[in-house]
């Protein structure tokens, strides 16, 4: 992997981890384009830059919920942070080696799939029934809560986003755009958190890191200032817009991609 190649990965994860658009699915594309082949292990490595990102744009956010809960004794936004994480977290932990190893995680088939299903959900969105209207992540229910969960386990499937799935459920649970994005990110941290030191479990992924320092350490620059860049843009758009812009998108690649499969 030449120096160019690394900082497209970073710049394409970066980017797509936080805007719905698929980080998983786009980063297949990339290294389909690249290499004709998934390295799913890099992938996972550039999480790194991602997740500091996001703990500098929330830290704020971040320090007031830890003051809540050892402070102030609230624990029902981190209750259901926690809940959210559950489900992806367990069949992430338990599946790992499966997801890593497995061609449907790689295939490009997969993905047109999924960001064309997953785009047109956001266009209608709008339109479809949603819960009783809440203010914010701590007004959510357990059950609520768990639903986003499920939605954050769908995405381990490439081309359906993370941040997507969990915002479309957000919004169905009675949450407005922009908090559905918020607590989309929180709820996001404990499993990036969880794939960040899961790859530095295994000596076999601790000597790959070590193989590939120079060109994950640039990946993952990218990959935090671009994500900076992201997660900011993301949150000012939906302050006053739908997803729908993006769920265009993701058709509009699906197709793209539809023809590209077809003629080879």
């Amino acid at each position: 992997m030449n120096i160019l190649e690394t900082v497209i990965l970073g710049l394409t994860q970066g980017l797509t981890e936080f805007i719905p658009i698929s980080s998983s699915g786009h980063l297949v594309i990339v290294q389909q384009i690249f290499s004709g082949a998934s390295d799913h292990l890099f992938l996972e490595f550039i999480n790194i830059g991602t997740l500091l990102a996001l703990v500098v744009y929330f830290w704020k956010r971040i320090v007031t919920i830890c003051k809540d809960v050892f402070l102030n004794k609230n624990f029902v936004l981190a209750r259901n942070i926690l809940i959210t994480s559950v489900p992806a977290g367990i069949v992430g932990y338990f599946l790992s080696d499966f997801i890593g190893k497995s061609s449907f995680f790689g295939s490009l088939v997969v993905v047109t799939v999924t960001l064309a299903v997953v785009g047109v959900v956001m266009i209608v969105l709008e339109r479809l029934p949603k819960a009783d209207p809440v203010s914010s992540g701590e007004k959510l229910s357990p059950w609520r809560a768990f639903a986003i969960g499920i939605a954050q386990m769908l995405a381990l499937i490439p081309g359906v986003s993370r941040s997507g799935s969990t915002i479309i459920a957000g919004r169905l649970a009675g949450l407005n755009p922009a908090s559905a994005a918020e607590y989309s990110f929180l709820a996001s941290l404990p499993i990036m958190v969880g794939v960040t030191l899961k790859v530095f479990i295994k000596s076999s992924d601790r000597a790959y890191f070590i193989e590939h320092m120079p060109m994950l350490l640039v990946s993952n620059t990218v990959a935090f200032i671009s994500g900076l860049i992201a997660v900011g843009f993301l949150m000012k758009y939906l302050s006053k817009h739908s997803l729908a812009l993006f769920g265009w998108y993701r058709v509009g690649l699906a197709s793209i991609l539809a023809v590209y499969l077809l003629v080879q």
